[in-house]
């Protein structure tokens, strides 16, 4: 490929990932204003750039993706709302009898039907505009990463083992990371709250729910590991946390940007984890197959 031919190509993918970033941007703002969401004086201002980093990384995946077509929109809506709304909002819920003071109960159903509806928005068009609506599978090489989802004993245990991980990120970097950026305003905003026994357990589940996203990911991703593992790093890490630039009614600026950190972080870490013990286990398995 000539330099003028790279450099073209190059023009192409940018301008998809504007206009993707800038549909995105409409989505949020229309769908919000559609269930009543108030909107911070600042929040429409620093939207576009949470838009273009969400795309940014979601776009890469579907550039190098393997399937096309309806499987590919389903793939592309389970990783964006599971991460952007279910994932984030579950602990809302879980929390609620905590966080009521804070988050008003009858707000709650309005996040899970903007984040259903943006997310059923964004994958029909993602898929749309970088041309994957229709095309050829590409075959999967013996070498490569499974086209089935591999039910054994020694995956399922390694989806366990992630999910245990994720849990002892989640609390280490809460305790070191989230506490400390929040200081005093911290404590304040999180004054009496005592967390339910069965924390570890729920947050172990979410383990699960976030070690089946990143298998969707590598597996339906063609390229090397490395370009994998940094794909899903930067879709758990980015795509959560950057909610969290946002102002919102909810949070201090303080405790925003502790989590913040704590979240972009910890996620990262978390999905080279992850993405590393599933290739060692779809490795393991394909070779017993094949």
């Amino acid at each position: 490929m000539t330099k003028s031919m790279a450099r073209n190509e190059f023009l192409k993918e940018l301008l998809r990932l504007i206009l993707l970033s800038f549909l995105l941007f409409i989505y949020y703002s229309v769908v919000s204003m559609a269930i009543g969401f108030s909107s911070h004086e600042n929040a429409m201002i620093i939207l576009p750039i949470v838009c273009f980093f969400q795309t940014a990384v979601m776009s890469y995946p579907i550039i190098r993706s393997k399937w096309s077509g309806l499987k590919l929109i389903l793939a592309i809506f389970l990783i964006f709302f599971g991460v952007v709304t279910f994932l984030t909002q579950i602990e809302t819920i879980v929390f609620l009898r905590y966080l009521v003071d804070i988050v008003p109960e009858e707000e709650i159903p309005k996040f899970f039907i903007q984040g259903f509806v943006i997310a059923v928005l964004f994958s029909i068009s993602a898929v749309v505009i970088y041309g994957k609506l229709k095309g050829e599978v590409i075959e999967t090489k013996k070498d490569d990463w499974p086209r089935y989802l591999p039910l054994n004993l020694k995956f399922l245990a390694r989806m366990f083992v992630i999910a245990i991980i994720y849990m002892i990120i989640y609390i280490l970097f809460g305790m070191f990371v989230a506490m400390p950026l929040g200081g005093e305003v911290f404590q304040e905003y999180y004054a009496g709250l005592q967390l339910p026994p069965w924390i570890l357990p729920f947050q172990i589940v979410r383990g699960l729910i976030w070690a089946s996203l990143a298998f969707i990911v590598l597996t339906m991703m063609d390229g090397s590991w490395w370009e994998k593992a940094l794909a899903v790093a930067l879709i758990f890490s980015i795509l959560p946390a950057s909610l969290l630039l946002l102002p919102n009614p909810y949070m201090p600026d303080q405790i925003r940007v502790a989590h913040f950190f704590e979240i972009l972080s910890s996620n990262f870490l978390f999905g080279l984890i992850a993405t590393w013990l599933l290739k060692s286990g779809t490795d393991v398995t394909d070779k017993s197959v094949n």
